[in-house]
C-alpha cells in the first residue's frame, strides 16, 4: 500500500509539473502521443479524482470509447487561435487532475485573439471565423456518431452485467457504473465546449459588425446557424439521428444580426 501511495504521489507531481504545458500536438492538429499526458498524468488523475470521491473505472477502453475521445478532443481545446480555449487548463481536467474548469471559461476570448491577430484586409477576419465555424461543422457528424456508439456500449454493458451479474465478482457492478459516470462526464464536456464555440464564434461575429462592418457577415451568419442545430442537438443529447440530420438549410441565407446586403464575395471556399 505504501508503495502504491508513493508512486499514486510521484506521478500526482509529475502531472502537476507537466500540467503547465498543454498537450502536444502533431500533425493536422491532432494530438502527439506522449508518455507525461498518455499514461503519467492519466494514471495520477485517476488516483486524485478517486481521493476526491469521484467513480473511477479500471476497464479497459473499448475502440469507440477511445475514437470518442480523439474527436472530441478538438473541441476541447483551439491550437488555431492561440489558447484561447485555456489548452493547458483543459488538459489538467482531461487527465482529472483537478475538477471542471471549463464551465467558468468566457467568450471573449476568441475575440480578442481575433482582434489583435493583424489582416491585410479586415474582411478576412470573417473569412477566418468563416473557416473555422466550417471546420467544426465537417467534424460533427462524426462525433456524435461515435458518441452514439459509446452511449450503446454502457447501454449493452449494463444489460450484459443484468444478465451475467450474479456470476460476477461485485467489483465488477462498480465499474460498469464507474465506467458509465466517466462517459457520461466527457460526454457533458463535449455539450459544454460546443457552446462555448458556438458563442464565442456569435461573440466575436457580433463584435466584427460593429469594429468593421462587411458584407461578408452574411455567410458567417450562415455558417453559425449551420452550426447552432447540431448546437441544439447535442444540448438535447440527441445524437443518434439519421446522418445529414444536422443541416437542412437547403442553401438559404438567414441575414445576419445587422448587413441587410447581399455578398459580393465568396469567402467560405470548401
Amino acid at each position: 500500500m505504501d508503495k502504491f501511495v508513493g508512486l499514486a504521489g510521484a506521478l500526482a507531481l509529475t502531472a502537476m509539473l507537466a500540467g503547465c504545458v498543454a498537450r502536444p500536438v502533431g500533425d493536422f492538429g491532432r494530438a502527439a502521443p506522449s508518455w507525461t499526458h498518455d499514461t503519467a498524468m492519466p494514471a495520477a488523475g485517476d488516483f486524485i479524482a478517486a481521493n476526491r470521491g469521484e467513480p473511477v473505472s479500471s476497464f479497459n477502453k473499448t475502440d469507440q470509447e477511445n475514437e470518442m475521445h480523439d474527436r472530441v478532443w478538438r473541441f476541447l481545446v483551439a491550437a488555431h487561435a492561440k489558447d484561447w480555449q485555456f489548452d493547458s487548463a483543459v488538459e489538467l481536467q482531461r487527465t482529472r487532475i483537478v475538477r471542471p474548469r471549463d464551465e467558468s471559461f468566457t467568450i471573449e476570448r476568441y475575440y480578442q485573439w481575433l482582434s489583435r491577430t493583424e489582416y491585410a484586409s479586415s474582411r478576412t477576419r470573417y473569412s477566418t471565423v468563416g473557416r473555422h465555424i466550417t471546420a467544426d461543422i465537417d467534424t460533427l457528424p462524426t462525433t456524435f456518431a461515435v458518441i452514439c456508439k459509446v452511449i450503446e456500449i454502457d447501454r449493452q454493458r449494463a444489460i450484459a452485467y443484468g444478465t451475467l451479474g450474479h456470476d460476477l465478482a461485485p467489483r465488477i457492478g462498480e465499474e460498469v457504473a464507474a465506467r458509465r459516470y466517466e462517459n457520461d462526464a466527457f460526454i457533458d464536456w463535449f455539450v459544454r465546449a460546443l457552446n462555448y464555440r458556438h458563442s464565442s464564434y456569435g461573440y466575436a461575429l457580433d463584435n466584427l459588425l460593429v469594429e468593421t462592418p462587411h458584407e461578408q457577415s452574411l455567410a458567417v451568419d450562415e455558417a453559425l446557424r449551420r452550426m447552432s442545430v447540431y448546437v441544439d442537438r447535442a444540448n438535447r443529447r440527441d445524437f443518434c439521428a439519421s446522418p445529414g440530420a444536422g443541416y437542412n438549410g437547403g442553401g438559404v441565407v438567414i441575414p445576419s444580426r445587422f448587413q441587410h446586403l447581399g455578398d459580393t464575395e465568396i469567402v467560405l471556399p470548401k
